[in-house]
C-alpha cells in the first residue's frame, strides 16, 4: 500500500515489512503502541507496521503516541486510518488509555546533540520519566511485550585497541559533563527497565541502536551524516571541527526497524541487542572522503576547522564503537544494506524532500 509520496521511503517500507525472519503471526490481531512515531525510527516503524498489516492480514491496531497531531497526520496521511490511532500527549506525562495494548515500542527521545548540552535536565527527565511512564502502562496493560530503544553511546569512551564492543563491555562516562545527560539518562533508563522486569515481570527487551540514516531524515538535521549528505547535494565543502577520527558504524533505517521488531518478538526479557551494520565501521573522517570519492561531480573538498572545545558543540570526546551483533543475528536478524547504499539512498531521499 501506498504510505508515502518519497520513493525511497516508500520501497525502504516495503524492505522491512517484507522481511520473512520476522515473526509477523505473533502481531495477529494485536494492539501496538509506539512512542516518538513521527520520528526517523519511530515513523518507520509505524509505517512498516502499517505496510505488513496490509500485506499480511494482520488485524493489527497501530497506537502512534505523538506530541503533534498535525505533524502525524501529513506523515501518515496515506495511512488505513482503520487500522492506525493518534494518541497525543507528552511522554513526560502519565499514560492514560482506556483499551488494551499488547505490544510497546518506546522510541520518543530528545536525540539532538545541540540539546544535550543547552537542556540537559530536560535530556535526562525525557528519558527517566517518560520511560517510567511507559513501564507504568506496561504493567497495568499486562504486555506481551515491549522494546525500549537505547544508544552505543550507553557504552561510554572504551579502550580504543579493542575490535569490537559486545552488550557486556563498558567504558567510562564522566559524569561531571554535560554533555553525559544523554548517555547517563539512558544507561539509567535500561536498568529501571531491567528493574521492571526483575520486580514486576514487565516483558522489556532493549534495542541498543547505533547512528540510522535513510529516508525520513530532514533536510537541515544536524547529525554528521546529514550534514555531508547535504554538502554532496549543494556542493559544498564539508568542514570537520575535529580530526575526524572517532569511528563507529551505522545502520541502514529499514534494518534498524526491522532488528527492533525482532528484538520485540524474539528478544529475551531484560536483556539487550546492538543494532549495528558490523561491516560499516568507519572514521568521520574516512565516511567524508568516500562520499568526496564517490561523488566528484559535487565538486565538495574536506576543510578541517578544528575547535578547541568541542563538547560545547554536544560532540563526543573521541571513540572507537565497533558494535558487535552476534546477539540480536542469533535472533535471525541481519543488516542488509552497506555504507555506500545508505549514503545513495540517503541522498536521493534528501533531494526528494528537499
Amino acid at each position: 500500500m501506498k504510505l508515502s509520496d518519497n520513493r525511497i521511503m516508500q520501497e525502504d517500507v516495503e524492505r522491512a515489512s517484507g522481511a520473512d525472519f520476522i515473526e509477523w503471526d505473533k502481531l495477529k490481531g494485536k494492539t501496538i503502541l509506539v512512542t516518538g512515531a513521527t520520528g526517523l525510527i519511530g515513523g518507520q516503524v509505524v509505517m512498516t507496521l502499517l505496510n505488513a498489516n496490509a500485506e499480511r492480514s494482520l488485524g493489527l491496531k497501530v497506537i502512534a503516541a505523538v506530541r503533534n497531531k498535525e505533524k502525524a497526520e501529513k506523515l501518515f496521511k496515506y495511512a488505513d486510518k482503520s487500522a492506525l490511532e493518534f494518541l497525543v500527549q507528552d511522554v513526560t506525562s502519565p499514560y492514560n488509555y482506556d483499551g488494551g495494548i499488547d505490544f510497546i515500542i518506546h522510541g520518543a527521545s530528545i536525540t539532538s546533540s545541540k540539546a544535550f548540552v543547552d537542556t540537559p535536565v530536560e535530556t535526562i527527565f525525557t528519558a527517566l520519566d517518560g520511560t517510567k511512564n511507559l513501564l507504568e502502562l506496561a504493567k497495568a496493560k499486562q504486555v506481551e511485550g515491549m522494546v525500549y530503544l537505547s544508544s552505543l553511546e550507553v557504552y561510554g569512551v572504551v579502550d580504543l585497541s579493542m575490535e569490537s564492543v559486545d552488550e557486556k563491555t563498558f567504558g567510562s562516562i564522566d559524569p561531571m559533563s554535560v554533555r553525559s545527560s544523554y548517555s547517563e539518562g539512558k544507561r539509567i533508563v535500561e536498568t529501571l527497565c531491567t528493574s521492571y522486569a526483575h520486580e514486576y515481570g514487565v516483558p522489556v527487551k532493549v534495542a541498543r541502536l547505533c547512528q540510522s540514516m535513510g529516508a525520513g531524515v530532514g533536510y537541515n538535521d544536524g547529525r554528521v551524516f546529514a550534514q555531508f549528505a547535504r554538502a554532496i547535494i549543494e556542493g559544498t565543502d564539508i568542514v570537520l571541527m575535529t580530526d575526524g577520527s572517532t569511528e563507529r558504524n551505522y545502520c541502514y533505517i529499514s534494518d534498524a526497524v526491522t532488528g527492533i521488531l525482532t528484538v520485540l518478538l524474539k528478544g529475551d526479557t531484560a536483556q539487550a541487542y546492538n543494532i549495528a551494520n558490523k561491516d560499516t565501521l568507519i572514521s568521520i573522517r574516512g565516511m567524508a572522503e568516500m562520499l568526496i570519492e564517490n561523488y566528484p561531480e559535487s565538486g565538495t573538498k574536506l576543510v578541517f576547522n578544528i575547535v578547541e572545545d568541542v563538547t560545547k558543540l554536544g560532540y563526543n570526546p573521541k571513540v572507537k564503537m565497533n558494535l558487535a551483533t552476534d546477539k540480536a543475528e542469533s535472533l535471525g536478524w541481519k543488516a542488509e544494506t552497506g555504507l555506500k547504499e545508505m549514503f545513495d539512498r540517503l541522498i536521493e531521499s534528501m533531494k526528494i524532500d528537499r
